[in-house]
């Protein structure tokens, strides 16, 4: 069969085959509505004049979704990515976010309402009542601005009226383990208290490291405590605590030949040499070994608390709503930063404590009337603080002399060891004051919205350098002089302290939009919409010295986006369908490039590979569509695709172009192309490593007996393969499907399910470096290189049983 006649067969039987409705799922007979918040009011999905994809905490057990970055698999177009095991990454209608980058994300997480840490909420997915990912430039309904959409997540209130709960249970065959469970306590009809834990453990990427012996894993913890209260019967209240404690190792996975060395690593100074000996950086490695080979670890450890208070207070012809929160998360990192084993027998070990503190309040009047004019006023506040330290390496590696030289007769790899600290205080204040109005009736809604904000940021970093010293002072060969801290007498320790970096920016933004939907019959509406959105501009920061302006301020980033769509239901309101298109124009996006070759200006150091904060114009245009509904009472369906096209407009950008070609590549020696500190290429290439298209499908199909249902399940989703010039490397297409099968009781009191996640077994690289990872040496040019690149590559098949009890 053809190519393109397989992927055609493939997708219509994924339609007919194995699709699913969350919508279909909520309702029992197969009319009822999925109600979201979306735009801060309880409304029914079709009725919300925007696109909104939806998991229900009961779609989320039933698909054994314990991890948020799994919930890509109800989205189409939406890419939830962890590469490192620290970096949280979302990717919506093809517009990316680095986590390192310093900005805000390109799609916002929201935590009961509040914005959040993504690594602190995606670590843990556990009794939650739904989960909404609304789509396009976000600038009025929230806080805090994007240009991609945001992810609201809703944990589960206690109930005022009976004593309710949930235990599961889950084992794999890969060492995975889930326990999870919530209890909802009624005190009175005033006073309730629920009560939700979780335990997990999980082998995350799959990995060995073949050096170290190690297996990658995972141990989460965490519990919540959520008090309602209702005094009066007009003012509800909700207070939520939630402790997490997460502890990975994830080594990196790395593909390739690896390279041969004649030297290990030896510090140059001392008198201390290390003997001539051969050896290599590791083995020849394919994707579906799951194998690293860095000689250090790479853990993560995340505690962090979160303390939410919502508060609504009903007075007749408006709703006054509080909602304030405190967050303080605390990551310890630790990790080889030579992570491909380009130096054998040399560990480049980096530590890091980066706190998130993290303190929200805003205050809501919003009118409650259905029907006429209506509207609402607003403040928000958002404060973020703490300092991330991070101590690591910065030694200076001098490239191997001719093997006569004498400072290379005992076959040692020289270098300077340089200690490097780098503090970075973060002290960021939002203010925004915003203002809504609507109109509805006779099928009509028109709805708008301006948000004022203010915007201050301070931006200072502050990099320490030290050396024990350089055994050979001033030799008059170059190749070892220009080094950080030039000759040095033997035995004197040296230590520079590198000026801080002090940027203080103020923006006052203006954002919003206007959405106007009309009813044509009770079941379609139309709707179009427009939205502007705006992320302040970034100082980079822990930079090396000697760079131009341009490297190390970014330019704050506008959005502009229109969108029309359709909604409705047909077959006596069974079956569900919505279809929008959109074209979006981003003015200085804000990207992350990273391990870019620079060169600088001064000798601190001359060269090297960093990461770079930069902007250029971009344009996103696409179609999105769903159905989904109930075939027959027994049989749930739906299917969701989207086609996103997310391009740079001309954009010259930073990049690798070592064999100047003018697009990127590592094609020989590190050099720089052109007059600047980096070489910069002209693209007009993808915004994210994401394909175009996308599709998400599943089912469910019961047979009902007299006293049990048995069932079968299917989740599936499609990824057609593409090219990357960022990376310069062709991914192939991704076809996952996870399959259920189980047995329930006919009220779903309890239910029994064994199931394959990856059924396929399909080992596909997710992410991959440009050109293999190498270190550096005090030689333009000269570096040493592991022979790897760096990948993620999907998981294995995992076979596995659930067990879940309701009370």
């Amino acid at each position: 069969m053809k190519k393109g006649n397989y992927v055609s067969a493939l997708l219509c039987g994924a339609a007919l085959i194995v699709p699913a409705a969350a919508r279909a799922q909520d309702a029992a007979d197969g009319g009822g509505e999925i109600v979201v918040t979306a735009t801060r009011e309880a409304r029914s999905l079709q009725s919300v004049p925007m696109s909104v994809n939806v998991a229900t905490g009961e779609q989320l057990q039933k698909l054994n979704i314990f991890d948020a970055k799994d919930v890509q698999q109800l989205a189409p177009g939406l890419e939830m990515t962890n590469t490192t095991g620290r970096n949280n990454s979302t990717t919506l209608r093809g517009i990316s976010f680095d986590p390192d980058q310093g900005t805000d994300p390109a799609v916002q997480v929201y935590f009961n309402e509040i914005p959040t840490d993504a690594q602190t909420v995606y670590t843990a997915l556990y009794d939650i009542k739904q989960i909404e990912v609304l789509r396009g430039p976000q600038g009025q309904l929230r806080g805090i601005s994007a240009p991609a959409g945001a992810i609201t997540i809703s944990t589960a209130r206690p109930s005022f009226d009976e004593i309710e709960g949930y235990a599961q249970a889950t084992a794999t065959t890969r060492d995975g383990f889930n326990v999870q469970g919530g209890v909802s306590l009624p005190f009175s009809d005033k006073v309730a208290l629920r009560v939700a834990a979780l335990v997990d453990g999980n082998r995350l990427n799959n990995v060995r490291n073949i050096t170290t012996g190690e297996r990658s894993r995972s141990r989460t913890q965490s519990v919540r405590l959520t008090l309602g209260l209702r005094p009066t019967d007009n003012v509800t209240a909700y207070l939520t605590y939630q402790y997490l404690y997460a502890d990975n190792f994830q080594p990196q996975q790395v593909i390739g030949t690896g390279n041969n060395s004649t030297f290990e690593a030896g510090p140059f100074f001392g008198g201390v040499l290390v003997p001539n000996t051969s050896v290599r950086s590791g083995p020849p490695l394919e994707a579906d070994d799951y194998a690293a080979v860095s000689e250090g670890r790479v853990r993560n450890q995340n505690e962090g608390h979160i303390v939410n208070l919502a508060v609504d207070w009903d007075l007749g012809p408006a709703t006054l709503s509080f909602v304030g929160a405190h967050q303080y998360t605390k990551l310890k990192t630790q990790r080889d930063l030579d992570v491909a084993n380009a130096v054998p027998k040399y560990i480049s070990n980096s530590t890091g404590s980066i706190p998130f503190k993290y303190d929200t309040v805003e205050l809501r009047l919003a009118t409650n009337n259905k029907e006429g004019f209506g509207g609402g006023i607003g403040v928000f506040y958002n404060k973020m603080g703490g300092t991330t330290r991070l101590n690591q390496p910065g030694d200076s590696f001098f490239f191997p002399l001719e093997p006569n030289d004498s400072l290379n007769t005992a076959g040692a790899l020289p270098y300077l060891p340089i200690g490097t600290a780098i503090a970075v205080p973060v002290d960021r204040s939002v203010w925004s004051f915003n203002a809504n109005a609507n109109f509805r009736g006779g099928g009509l809604s028109i709805e708008g919205g301006i948000r004022y904000s203010i915007i201050k940021s301070v931006n200072s970093s502050q990099l320490t350098l030290s050396t024990p010293g350089n055994i050979l002072a001033c030799t008059g060969d170059p190749q070892v002089d220009a080094v950080s801290f030039g000759c040095l007498p033997a035995t004197y320790p040296a230590t520079e302290i590198i000026p801080d970096r002090f940027r203080r920016t103020k923006d006052t933004p203006i954002t919003g939009g206007l959405t106007i939907s009309y009813q044509l019959m009770p079941s379609m509406n139309v709707f179009a919409s427009y939205g502007h959105s705006f992320r302040a501009g970034v100082v980079g920061v822990g930079l090396p010295d000697g760079l131009s302006d341009d490297l190390i301020v970014g330019q704050p980033e506008k959005t502009d986006a229109i969108e029309a769509g359709i909604k409705g239901s047909f077959a006596g309101r069974r079956l569900h369908y919505a279809v929008s298109v959109y074209y979006q124009k981003l003015n200085n996006f804000l990207n992350r490039f990273t391990n870019i070759y620079y060169e600088s200006t001064i000798a601190s150091p001359p060269t090297g590979f960093f990461d770079f904060n930069y902007n250029g114009d971009a344009r996103i245009k696409g179609i999105e569509g769903s159905l989904d509904g109930r075939i027959t009472r027994d049989w749930d369906f739906g299917i969701s695709a989207a086609y996103t096209r997310a391009r740079f407009k001309n954009a010259l950008l930073p990049c690798n172009d070592f064999a100047g070609t003018g697009s990127p590549n590592q094609d020989g020696p590190a050099t720089v192309r052109g007059p600047g500190n980096v070489s910069y290429c002209v693209s007009n290439g993808r915004l994210s490593d994401t394909p175009d298209f996308s599709l998400t499908a599943n089912t469910e199909i019961r047979f009902p007996m007299d006293n049990v249902t048995p069932f079968v399940r299917g989740l599936f989703t499609y990824r057609p393969g593409f090219y990357s010039d960022r990376v310069d490397y062709n991914y192939r297409s991704r076809e996952l499907l996870n399959l259920f099968v189980g047995v329930r009781a006919p009220d779903s009191s309890w239910e029994f399910t064994l199931f394959a996640k990856n059924a396929l077994n399909q080992k596909r690289i997710a992410n991959i470096s440009l050109g293999n990872a190498t270190v550096g040496t005090a030689t333009p040019g000269l570096d040493y290189d592991s022979g790897y690149r760096l990948v993620n590559v999907t998981n294995p098949r995992e076979f596995g049983l659930t067990g879940n009890f309701k009370f």
